[in-house]
């Protein structure tokens, strides 16, 4: 049996006290790495050793305080802080592991509870640390847990040279907005009032991440500034992150908390559109579907039109692997999609297209998965032909999440003796309203879209009888009349969530529906994601017994140049 993995944690140090023994160039790095961390390294070697100038210089400058004897057990008790009664706060032992001394501190460190890090003896250690890329308060760390210190070096390089520049200071400033948010709205961002922040850093968001905010929810209205900031930082690519200034965070903390009729610019409305200006030359809008989440299901048409455009106007939940292939030079808007400001943010974007337009310019509207499948694209269609634009739209095909997903999940949507129909559906309809559900067919696979953020109450309409179902087995038809009701589905019927298709980060949970949505609210949520429904979940998947739901992580279904070296 493999040994588990550690618990990976940021502890606070400030104050704290490190014992450091040894005087080579590991404890001179160890005493750095402490006083970064704002803790009062002590160290402990003999006068005759040698001690590294870096060791050296941080003694002369007072930061380190020097023991000039061999170590003593009495020395993890009395050179810590009075406030703990004198117990050093973690031990670092950087002599050579066969050194016996390692062993006995190890040992005595474990009897008294004190963590203690021995250098190239991972069965001695109690901790260990991981190799870090430090921007100002965003800290990455990586370890392969004693498999290779080199190894995690080079894996913690890779990812740090992949990162934007600045998104450090872009952390800090999104810190501060977070803070003075909290500040002004802390009685709706009570811990447990449903807020934006009642995850931690650990998991993933909340089931209720993007639930719908109404009209009538007083205390959820004054918690949209906190949710729209997490969805920025969720959705949002990190390049477009990085690239925040402090005039763009004074600039959203002083808009006034969004209501569902704020408009963040004025919007164009049917019938009042900006006048009509001649443009030197025509415009194009070309609405353009990016799939389901990896550039290489984008289709060749909408690459091209990335490529080419002058501007480009994004949904939120287009993937940022999607968003980094827009060249530098394109100015981006991402839709400011919030609860309770979905309206005003689309009227936002049509208008940014129109103008754009009559200017001359190739403007692409970039929505996930395809513009016509549950993406307003015959919305919007229809707006620019009343805008008198009807002429200047293209339209791009994308693939949809609703295939693809279960594709990419081992879910065969229809298999012969399985599956013969598949049915797309909305979980959520027009301003919240939930639509009827579907009767349960037993040769049927349902997927849900936009569905997971009220997972409870698709439940509940698909497993037993809503109000517009009549009290029985039976209800009123249009005639006065009785029909059948609708048949409900089985709580054992086998489901899959399926979020971030695609992505590396891609996830599936594979469950029934009588335990779904406690899986989900366990697991957290990982939007964007869909539910699918129906017996072909398990065409190609054997649930294994006693367990009511399995978790899958990560994505390999695309290397395909991987195959061709075969």
């Amino acid at each position: 049996m493999d040994p588990p993995n550690a618990l990976l944690a940021a502890l606070n140090c400030a104050s704290a006290t490190h014992l450091v023994i040894g005087s080579n160039p590991l404890a001179a790095t160890r005493c750095t790495q402490s006083l970064g961390a704002g803790a009062h390294p002590v160290v402990v070697a003999p006068p005759a050793a040698d001690v590294h100038y870096a060791l050296q210089k941080h003694v002369d400058a007072g930061a380190v305080k020097r023991i000039e004897r061999e170590f003593r057990d009495d020395d993890l008790f009395t050179l810590g802080r009075e406030e703990v009664g004198g117990v050093v706060d973690a031990v670092f032992v950087t002599v050579g592991p066969r050194d016996p001394l390692c062993t006995h501190i190890s040992a005595l460190c474990k009897r008294n509870r004190i963590p203690v890090n021995v250098v190239d003896a991972p069965h001695l250690c109690t901790f260990s640390l991981l190799s870090t890329h430090t921007d100002g308060p965003l800290q990455i760390g990586v370890t392969t847990n004693g498999h290779g210190c080199k190894l995690s070096s080079r894996i913690r390089r890779e990812l740090s040279s992949s990162l934007p520049p600045d998104l450090g200071a872009a952390c800090a400033r999104l810190g501060d907005l977070r803070r003075r948010i909290q500040e002004e709205d802390r009685p709706a961002l009570a811990p447990g009032a449903g807020g934006a922040d009642d995850v931690e850093e650990s998991v993933d968001q909340g089931a209720g991440f993007n639930r719908l905010v109404t009209e009538a929810d007083a205390d959820e209205a004054r918690n949209r500034r906190a949710r729209w900031l997490a969805q920025v930082c969720e959705y949002w690519p990190l390049r477009k992150l990085a690239a925040l200034t402090d005039e763009d965070i004074a600039a959203v903390f002083s808009s006034p908390i969004p209501s569902s009729s704020l408009s963040l610019s004025p919007p164009a409305e049917e019938g009042h559109l900006t006048p009509m200006v001649t443009p030197t030359k025509p415009g194009t809008l070309i609405l353009a579907g990016s799939g389901p989440g990896s550039p290489d299901l984008l289709t060749r048409a909408t690459y091209k039109a990335i490529q080419t455009a002058h501007l480009i106007l994004a949904d939120k939940l287009v993937p940022s692997q999607i968003l980094d292939l827009i060249p530098r030079r394109t100015p981006l808007h991402i839709a400011r999609k919030f609860p309770g400001n979905a309206e005003a943010a689309q009227a936002e974007l049509l208008s940014r297209a129109i103008a754009a337009v009559r200017e001359g310019k190739v403007v692409v509207r970039l929505k996930q998965g395809d513009p016509f499948l549950y993406g307003r694209g015959g919305e919007e269609v229809a707006f620019f032909k009343a805008a008198g634009l009807g002429d200047r739209v293209v339209v791009l095909p994308g693939v949809t999440s609703a295939l693809s997903a279960p594709l990419f999940a081992g879910v065969p949507v229809t298999q012969r003796d399985v599956a013969d129909q598949v049915l797309v559906c909305t979980g959520t309809g027009k301003k919240g309203v939930p639509p009827a559900p579907p009767e349960y067919v037993a040769s049927r696979t349902v997927v849900f879209l936009m569905a997971l953020h009220r997972i409870g109450g698709l439940v509940a309409e698909l497993t037993t009888y809503v109000e517009a179902d009549g009290e029985g087995k039976e209800a009123e038809g249009e005639a006065g009349g009785k029909r059948a009701a609708r048949v409900l589905w089985p709580t054992d019927t086998p489901c899959a969530v399926i979020e971030r298709a695609s992505c590396p980060d891609q996830r599936v949970i594979r469950t029934t529906l009588g335990h779904v949505a406690e899986a989900i609210e366990q697991e957290g949520s990982r939007p964007p994601g869909l539910l699918v429904v129906g017996k072909a979940c398990e065409a190609l998947y054997t649930p294994e017994k006693g367990r009511a739901w399995v978790v899958e992580e990560g994505f390999r279904g695309l290397d395909v140049e991987g195959l061709a070296t075969l």
